[in-house]
């Protein structure tokens, strides 16, 4: 488990009518930690989870003091609620928005004002993209561009699925050194899902294998 100031502790259970079934416990610290494993996992599952994009039958989830779900207290907060920082798999960026309003988005969302929206645009090289629209954006740009907005969002916990699954091996290496920029610069600490354990081995501090919906910690 974690001891660490804004730790994450998981523990959780929930059963699809489909008859999968996760049931998994774990901690997460204040650096890089990723779950791997194979398509239908869990993976993702745990993300929704912790977002509250859904509720488990059973379980805790706190973020160093603050309790996000105790279902034996009854407490489960909302998404709204929750100073959680998710990037989706396909990015979800406004389409009607300019990557400057995408990007501002995160920021109207909290009273918090940690982060300078101007260092974030140097941070991710976002500078020349502001005045775009979404559709005119690469993979690799719409990436930066939903980080950036989670970032200004101000959360305790970035959450981030499959970052590096949909784009090449030039812009997986890219993307991975503007997540090692993003936890230098930030301090925030990353919840990443990956299917490949390779490609992100050079990001995370642990490793924590995800099948058939357990988990157990590689590294």
């Amino acid at each position: 488990m974690s001891d660490a100031p804004n730790g994450l502790e998981f523990h959780c259970r929930l059963r699809y009518p489909s008859g999968f079934s996760l049931d998994a416990e774990f901690g997460a610290g204040n650096g890089v930690t990723a779950l791997v494993g194979p398509s239908g996992s869990g993976k993702t599952t745990i993300l929704q989870l912790i977002a509250g994009l859904l509720k488990p039958a059973v379980g805790r989830i706190d973020i160093g003091q603050h309790v996000l779900v105790d279902t034996a207290s009854g407490i489960c907060l909302p998404p709204e609620k929750r100073a959680i920082g998710l990037v989706f798999q396909e990015y979800r960026l406004f389409p009607h928005l300019s990557v400057a309003d995408n990007l501002l988005y995160g920021s109207r969302r909290t009273a918090r004002r940690r982060f300078d929206y101007r260092h974030l645009l140097d941070v991710l090289s976002l500078g020349p993209l502001v005045g775009r629209m979404p559709a005119s954006l690469s993979g690799g740009e719409k990436q930066r561009v939903a980080l950036g907005r989670a970032i200004l969002r101000e959360p305790d916990y970035l959450l981030l699925d499959e970052p590096l699954s949909a784009l090449d091996q030039d812009l997986k290496s890219e993307i991975s050194r503007y997540l090692e920029t993003v936890v230098a610069e930030y301090h925030l600490p990353m919840l990443l899902v990956s299917h490949d354990q390779a490609s992100v081995a050079r990001l995370a501090d642990t490793i924590i294998e995800v099948r058939q919906g357990k988990v157990r910690t590689l590294a």
